[in-house]
């Protein structure tokens, strides 16, 4: 991991450039399907269907990861200063072992959590990531928390978030199981997906000059998106 030291980077004098990524988070912030929100067509669709639908189970899940900014936020901080596939392969590994297992559990045996309070939550695993990147920990507290472990762990959250909304859309119990494997396969191939995209854009945007000078605005960025959809979300249990 490399962390920018904030005193050895400045913030990016690119007003551009931090307006229309600011802007893209605030808009997706105020849409109808905020972080794990399912589309009412596919809404729809899932309480419609029953028994085993492997191919349509595996499109939506591919079609959640893809357009889920909330994972695509996470996982952007968590390879921000990854360099060699092999830790990249680790770390998305962590964070898919921890999706999948409490989105599975969680679908399977009932075990619901309030949709507000869980992308919260996932709100502030943007929040610590971008932190983390900007070295604060080392400086808060002396030392750098175990990151693969908070991988790992908002994972799990991250899970949590869409088993969540599974269970508000009353799956049918029919072919629940296959289904719901399918789904992950979808998920996982989505993750793959949006990684392949953020990789290429990453490794070109590395080789520029202005990466350093762009990094800590970008965490800056990332950050505020957490703090965004936080505020959101919290706004939205205390008023429901």
């Amino acid at each position: 991991m490399n962390p920018i030291i904030a005193g050895d980077v400045r913030l990016s004098r690119n007003p551009w450039l931090c307006l229309w990524v600011l802007g893209l988070t605030l808009l997706g912030a105020t849409t109808e399907a905020l972080a794990h929100a399912v589309a009412e067509g596919d809404k729809g669709y899932i309480q419609e269907i029953t028994g085993v639908q492997l191919l349509p189970f595996v499109y939506l899940g591919a079609k959640h990861m893809v357009t889920g900014y909330d994972h695509i936020l996470f996982l952007f901080g968590v390879i921000f200063f990854l360099y060699r596939l092999q830790h990249i392969a680790i770390y998305v590994s962590l964070f898919a072992l921890g999706h999948s297992t409490t989105m599975l559990a969680g679908v399977y045996f009932g075990i619901g959590i309030n949709s507000y309070l869980i992308d919260a939550i996932i709100g502030l695993s943007i929040v610590y990531k971008a932190l983390d990147n900007l070295g604060a920990y080392q400086r808060w507290l002396g030392y750098q928390p175990n990151t693969k472990l908070a991988t790992l762990i908002f994972g799990f959250c991250h899970g949590f978030g869409l088993s969540s909304k599974i269970l508000d859309y009353n799956i049918s119990p029919d072919g629940l199981l296959p289904n719901l494997l399918a789904f992950n396969v979808g998920v996982e191939v989505g993750q793959l997906l949006a990684l392949g995209a953020i990789l290429i854009a990453m490794g070109f945007w590395r080789r520029s000059p202005s990466f350093l000078r762009h990094a800590y605005t970008a965490n800056v960025v990332m950050m505020t998106a957490g703090f965004v959809l936080i505020g959101y979300q919290l706004t939205g249990w205390f008023v429901s």
